[in-house]
């Protein structure tokens, strides 16, 4: 079962005590709700679990919840989500067959000088590493036969921090081996994260979104 927080009350930058050490997805999801592994707990609504069926033959993983999802408590329900349902049905994938998460399960933000816009702001390092044992039981579960980051921060949970998207996209790779434990079966594709085609000028959306389907389309012709 997992643990509560440390006996002297100090907050930590590891969510592995709040993991449980046995039960399915929801068991994770039920404990995921109360983690404090880290601070970003304190100032998002709530905890934004994976979603989807623990059969599922591919995971894709993006970065962290963003304002939408922080609400609603599903991962990719905003804007981005809906770029990624659009590209995964062209590249040949079904959303509804896929399990969706991210690496950091928290919302990172800060407030906007006037009004109450939240500012997403990327995870660091830490915040990535301290959030990573809930991604691991995500796919000890699920056993994907193949996983797809969506991001820098994704591919930085699973690859190292060395990864950069630009270098590793669109090529099919050996899923790493899980911490401590022998090579993990199964196959990983890095791409864009979903939110970099709504960042993109227009002059250059449509090439950023041509990209996304093209490496997700990788990814469709590993589970033929």
């Amino acid at each position: 079962m997992a643990q509560g927080p440390r006996p002297n009350g100090g907050e930590g930058y590891d969510a592995a005590p709040f993991v449980p050490g046995r039960g399915g997805l929801r068991a994770l999801r039920e404990s995921a709700a109360d983690c404090r592994g880290c601070p970003l707990y304190r100032e998002a609504t709530q905890t934004v679990f994976g979603d989807g069926r623990a059969s599922a033959r591919v995971v894709l993983v993006g970065e962290q919840p963003g304002d939408q999802e922080d609400r609603q408590g599903k991962p990719f329900v905003g804007p981005a989500g809906g770029v990624l349902t659009r590209a995964l049905g062209e590249a040949g994938i079904d959303p509804a067959e896929a399990y969706i998460t991210n690496a950091v399960k928290h919302f990172k933000f800060e407030q906007a000088a006037r009004g109450k816009r939240r500012i997403h702001k990327a995870p660091n390092l830490r915040e990535i590493s301290a959030c990573k044992p809930w991604l691991l039981a995500e796919l000890r579960l699920i056993a994907p036969e193949v996983v797809v980051t969506l991001g820098a921060t994704a591919g930085k949970s699973l690859l190292g921090s060395s990864f950069r998207v630009g270098e590793r996209r669109g090529v099919a790779l050996p899923l790493p081996a899980f911490d401590g434990e022998a090579a993990a079966e199964g196959m990983l594709v890095a791409t864009i994260h979903p939110s970099a085609v709504l960042r993109a000028d227009e002059a250059e959306r449509a090439a950023a979104y041509a990209g996304l389907v093209s490496d997700l389309g990788v990814a469709a012709e590993l589970l033929r």
